[in-house]
């Protein structure tokens, strides 16, 4: 099992400064996402088409297979690049993952080739797991310039976990908070300051 981070979004909303190498309490956001990643996978890459910034994480790091088709093809070409048959995909710019979701999904790569949340009233297809037998369907989308992720779940086995099973770790509005803009950014400093304990592995 690999996990695999996505950091080659473009950051429009943030002004163009990469998003995940803002601060966020004494750390940057990607920081925060790989070390919540790596405590449960140790073997994690990087997805990311400027390796030069990422390089201080110490992490592996590859580039997309076909630059520019959205975070379709960064799951596409870390799965490809996993060492096992599955890989658990990130986004860069989630910063309150939780280690004990993760490992909850994790260990449920058996039971279908999609392991994804079902919380916050969409599938959390940037928090999910991913086998080796969802690289046909996604390619076949990528070649035909279709980037929807869900799109090729029809063709493989999906298993969702509720927002009741997510819960059990975290407010599902928490775990899965992104970082796009600079409002989000300054609720994710708010929260820092109120929450204890989420530093928790």
């Amino acid at each position: 099992m690999t996990g695999v981070i996505l950091a080659g979004g473009k950051s429009r909303r943030m002004g163009g400064e990469p998003k995940a190498l803002i601060p966020l309490g004494g750390k940057t956001i990607i920081q925060r996402v790989a070390e919540r990643v790596t405590s449960v996978l140790p073997d994690s890459l990087i997805v990311t088409n400027t390796p030069e910034l990422y390089a201080f994480l110490g992490l592996p790091m590859i580039p997309d297979v076909f630059p520019d088709h959205g975070s379709l093809g960064g799951i596409y070409s870390g799965l490809r690049a996993a060492s096992g048959d599955a890989a658990f995909a990130a986004a860069c710019d989630m910063p309150f993952l939780h280690p004990g979701l993760i490992r909850a999904i994790v260990e449920r790569a058996g039971d279908g080739d999609v392991v994804i949340p079902n919380a916050c009233g969409e599938l959390q297809t940037l928090h999910a797991l991913y086998s080796k037998r969802c690289l046909a369907p996604m390619e076949t989308l990528l070649r035909s310039q279709r980037f929807k992720i869900t799109a090729f779940f029809p063709e493989v086995k999906v298993v969702e976990l509720s927002e009741a099973e997510v819960a059990r770790f975290q407010a599902p509005e928490l775990c899965f908070m992104n970082v796009n803009t600079p409002e989000e950014l300054e609720r994710g400093l708010q929260l820092l300051r109120k929450l204890d304990g989420i530093e928790e592995t």
